[in-house]
């Protein structure tokens, strides 16, 4: 080995590390002495006292002897998952700069001095952007620019490459995030995390080499893992915008349509489309639904914390306010059935004229979307017990 077993051991005689690098590690054996190795080098370069933990994920090699042999220390996680691996080295690190990093060889960890170069200078969270040429082609130019486009948009972030995996974070910093998820998305729980609590982030250009070894990547399953969580987590852009949208331009096409048809040049809308744009207003408010259950939720588990449009929902939408609103709908579409039921039997006009057509798609669609109104007040309200245990609890 190139870098003497006693320099480490200048390095890690401190009990109180400055700095941590972690590398989780699946059987890379052959890459993850040299990795140790060099992390140590990097360590060396910023004149600061380090460690070095490897997270062992259940290798059935050689790795976890050649990571001891080369001056780490190793830690042991049953449960298999990118994000797992990181999950414990993070809670392992010592250090108040924590560095992270594959143990496959692709990423040059001598430039550890620039990562804690930034985080001394007040960055919390320093991602790195890796040069293309050693980036598989698909991933290249289909896989890293839609998710990290994607991602930017979800997160209001402008990183050039969101899933590269050498990162530099304060301990401060990974803490505030309370990181989670166990599987590929903790890559993206990471940016989307670290942009809701605020940190304030950087990014520098790494090289990114051919790694060592059998890579443990799975191009369109963890591509998809990583969209799919990054919708999940962001219920603004799954539920609420959307839903906004679409239940403004239903309850639109319904007041427009209720008292006849609309003729728009060439064009005239009848009660057809007074029919969809009861579909839309209904599906509309129901996602919208959706999104703020998802929204309280998020705050009752811990992934978000004081969130505004749940302090607003606390304050302002009681179950008692929930109730009165969806009654009072529900009480408009019996008034308006109730009305059709009086023209049908006195023999009025309104059916001869579509008139009572107009009429019942209205009761229909308040008596609808009362119903969603009273049962989702109640289920707010079953969250909102959640979110009072969880208070007290700590």
């Amino acid at each position: 080995m190139n870098f003497l077993l006693e320099e480490v051991d200048k390095l890690t005689d401190n009990n109180n590390p400055e700095i941590t690098v972690v590398l989780p590690c699946l059987n890379e054996a052959e890459a993850v002495g040299a990795c140790v190795e060099e992390a140590f080098k990097g360590i060396a370069l910023t004149g600061l006292s380090g460690e070095v933990v490897v997270v062992d994920n259940g290798s059935t090699d050689a790795s976890e002897e050649r990571a001891k042999s080369a001056g780490a220390r190793v830690v042991r996680e049953s449960r298999k998952g990118y994000g797992s691996a990181y999950l414990r080295g993070f809670a392992e690190a010592k250090g108040n700069y924590v560095i992270m990093a594959d143990a496959d060889g692709t990423y040059d960890l001598t430039q550890i001095p620039q990562f804690i170069e930034r985080l001394r200078s007040g960055d919390d969270f320093v991602n790195g952007s890796r040069a293309r040429g050693a980036i598989p082609f698909l991933h290249r130019y289909v896989g890293v620019p839609i998710l990290t486009w994607v991602l930017n948009i979800l997160s209001g972030t402008r990183f050039s490459d969101a899933h590269c995996g050498i990162r530099g974070f304060t301990k401060e910093a990974i803490k505030k995030m309370r990181l989670r998820t166990t599987g590929m998305e903790f890559a993206s729980e990471i940016i989307l995390q670290s942009a809701r609590v605020k940190l304030r982030t950087s990014e520098m250009a790494v090289p990114y080499r051919e790694r060592t070894g059998e890579s443990k990547l799975r191009s369109f399953p963890d591509g998809w893992r990583h969209l799919r969580f990054m919708f999940l987590y962001s219920p603004n852009a799954l539920f609420i915008v959307p839903g906004l949208s679409a239940f403004v331009l239903g309850k639109a096409l319904i007041w427009s349509l209720v008292w006849g048809a609309l003729t728009i040049g060439n064009i005239t809308l009848d009660y057809h489309y007074m029919i969809g744009g009861s579909v839309i207003a209904i599906m509309g408010f129901q996602a919208l639904l959706l999104g703020l259950h998802a929204r309280i939720y998020f705050d009752t588990v811990g992934l978000t914390q004081d969130d505004p449009l749940v302090s607003w929902i606390s304050r302002n939408i009681t179950l008692e306010r929930g109730l009165v609103f969806g009654l009072l709908l529900i009480i408009g579409g019996v008034i308006s059935f109730g009305w059709l039921v009086n023209e049908w039997l006195s023999g009025g006009q309104a059916f001869a004229s579509n008139y009572a057509t107009r009429i019942g798609l209205l009761g229909l669609t308040l008596l609808v979307i009362g119903v969603q109104a009273i049962f989702s007040s109640f289920f707010l309200s079953i969250l909102g017990i959640s979110v009072v245990t969880n208070t007290n609890d700590q």
